[in-house]
């Protein structure tokens, strides 16, 4: 299929997980694609992966000043940008008690700072028609025990797809959301201490969840494609909930 054909797309937090797949789906949608991580090892990983398909950018999505460089990268590989789909994310959870100011402001920082200023740093770029999509979390509707951080970020990332929908639709540009509940990702091996505590927290997980699975990222990545693409030229400001129903309950 071809339905992003001729566009330019970056995705943030692209080396991994829903990212990664969500770039490969593009690809073949027939995307020029930029992609963005933080470590040396994962953007190997993805260069291998993906191939000459891809720009990959190394970039910390919680350095505001930062971002200026990655527009910068985008200016000078495409000189403009369609699809921009903010996925760079870090997700802790602990107890009320046991945050630090230091770990609260890293949140923050790569979840809402970050994102922030990327999308103002890129605004000059946006073509007429782009489209925006952030990668919320059914996170921000559920009252998950030790998700308080993460669910703030979350709910102010939702809040920016609402308020800059509106802002930044006049210049052509629409924004929306997705809200992915659990994701096969490498996310969820590290919410235990240990082997043995990962898995009977992903079954627990699993259990809340009607549908009886977790989700897979490309059934996340169809649905960035669909608000990506000029099939959802008219939603603007939207979230759409990929969570098998877990929010439901």
């Amino acid at each position: 299929m071809s339905r992003l054909a001729n566009k330019t797309a970056l995705i943030t937090g692209g080396t991994s997980g829903i990212g990664l797949e969500t770039a490969r789906q593009f690809i073949a949608e027939g995307a020029r694609v930029a992609i963005t991580g933080s470590s040396a090892a994962s953007i190997e990983n993805a260069r291998k992966e993906l191939g000459e398909k891809a720009l990959v950018i190394q970039a910390d999505a919680g350095n505001a000043d930062g971002q200026k460089a990655v527009a910068d990268a985008i200016k000078n590989a495409f000189g403009h940008l369609d699809i921009l789909f903010v996925n760079a994310g870090i997700a802790e959870f602990n107890p009320l008690e046991q945050w630090t100011e230091a770990a609260f402001d890293k949140s923050i920082a790569i979840n809402v700072k970050g994102p922030f200023f990327l999308i103002q740093a890129l605004l000059p770029l946006f073509a007429k028609g782009a489209a925006i999509v952030l990668n919320t979390s059914i996170n921000a509707h559920i009252g998950m025990p030790n998700s308080s951080v993460y669910s703030l970020t979350k709910g102010a990332l939702l809040t920016l797809a609402k308020t800059l929908s509106g802002e930044l639709i006049g210049r052509g540009i629409r924004v929306n959301a997705v809200s992915p509940g659990p994701i096969a990702t490498p996310l969820y091996s590290k919410l235990g201490s240990s082997e043995a505590e990962s898995k009977a927290m992903t079954s627990h997980i699993q259990s809340q969840i009607p549908t009886g699975r977790f989700g897979e990222p490309s059934e996340v990545a169809k649905t960035i494609i669909f608000l990506a693409s000029d099939e959802a030229a008219y939603i603007v400001g939207s979230e759409l909930i990929i969570d098998g129903g877990m929010s439901n309950l």
